[in-house]
């Protein structure tokens, strides 16, 4: 028996896992704007390789057993008559409803248009694009900095290509310089011009870039992995402006409900539970609040049981392949330190497949 009707906002990673942990308990609506999951992981490569362009699509027909997938855009909920409301001006009742709207990420992991057609377009035309470049300039020396330009550099050992990294040290926020320090050597050792401490901005003239200290770059394609923004500014223009922090994340408790509402929850990227947004958090996430949801629906009154609360991840192992074949791993040990592993681990746990065949039994296909 399936009790409360749960709506889901958002098929990313949080979204998939929420709705699919909740199918044999309640009655579960995922709402998407696109019509297919968007394996992000895979998309820097995707962007890069032909022969990837399909990998990070996965159909959502097998995902759900009892509930239900509706292609549309949500813009508001009501929560007097505890409905969500798609902009075809359909309405979906709810007696819980669960935000997983996610972060919008700088091309090429981005999912452009709703269908299938459209994005694969749109990674076709970055493909074509870095085929024919001279010189290609990636801004941002955080992890997805570091393998978009490693990917470049694989798929095109012709091409110039320069990581541009604003502050001192490539996987600065890693914490931890010999991780920084195998990147960078790993990166010179392939081609890649390293440029640190140089905050790049376009310059006056189309092709050109200007660091702080006047420095100019010229170069015919620029990739600008400088950071997420939070997918909440529907959330704003419907009137929900004070359910978000200043940098646009929804403010949640540590049972992962946005502050004051016990029927509204946001996980994964979206939400402000942790500074580390990373699949592993989101995915944990999700998991705490089928659980809280669960409980919410399943219990009333004095009867009502006490929800599980969050922990942050402030150290989970971190993945950063340098193509199929090699990678960096920085795992947390004890004492506050972190191991740095090399290639094989990487390549083992993700370089070489990109987590695919993981997330296609998620979504109930088979892994190849």
């Amino acid at each position: 028996m399936r009790d409360g009707d749960v709506v889901v906002i958002g098929g990313g990673y949080a979204g998939v896992r929420l709705a699919k942990r909740l199918d044999t308990t309640a009655r579960v609506t995922l709402v998407d704007r696109k019509e297919i999951f968007f394996h992000r992981i895979a998309s820097l490569r995707a962007g890069v390789r032909p022969e990837w362009t399909v990998t990070p699509f996965i159909p959502y027909d097998r995902l759900l057993r009892n509930g239900r997938v509706v292609l549309g855009k949500a813009v508001r909920i009501d929560t007097v008559e505890r409905q969500v409301v798609l902009a075809t001006g359909e309405r979906l009742p709810y007696d819980v409803v669960a935000i997983a709207t996610g972060a919008d990420y700088p091309e090429p992991a981005r999912f452009l248009g709703t269908t299938t057609e459209e994005a694969v377009k749109a990674f076709a035309a970055h493909q074509q694009s870095i085929a024919a470049a001279e010189h290609v300039l990636v801004v941002g020396g955080g992890p997805s900095g570091v393998e978009l330009s490693a990917e470049i550099r694989l798929a095109r050992p012709d091409v110039r290509v320069t990581l541009a990294h604003s502050g001192p040290a490539l996987l600065g926020n890693a914490g931890c310089e010999k991780a920084s320090r195998k990147t960078q050597a790993w990166l010179e050792d392939h081609g890649v011009e390293v440029r640190l401490d140089s905050f790049m901005s376009p310059g006056h003239e189309f092709g050109a870039y200007r660091d702080a200290r006047s420095g100019v770059i010229e170069a015919d394609l620029s990739f600008w992995a400088t950071g997420t923004t939070p997918n909440t500014l529907w959330l704003r223009l419907a009137g929900h402006g004070d359910w978000l922090n200043p940098s646009g994340h929804i403010k949640v408790d540590r049972a992962l409900r946005v502050e004051g509402r016990l029927d509204v929850f946001a996980v994964g990227d979206v939400n402000d539970a942790t500074e580390l947004k990373i699949t592993p958090a989101a995915l944990a996430q999700a998991d705490l609040a089928a659980w809280n949801i669960r409980t919410y629906l399943n219990s009333a009154g004095r009867h009502r049981r006490e929800p599980r609360l969050y922990r942050p991840v402030h150290r989970t192992p971190v993945i950063v392949p340098f193509g199929p074949a090699d990678g960096l791993t920085m795992l947390p040990v004890p004492g506050g330190e972190t191991a740095v592993l090399g290639g094989r681990t990487s390549v083992l746990a993700k370089a070489k497949t990109l987590m695919t065949p993981y997330m296609r039994r998620q979504l109930g296909y088979t892994a190849s």
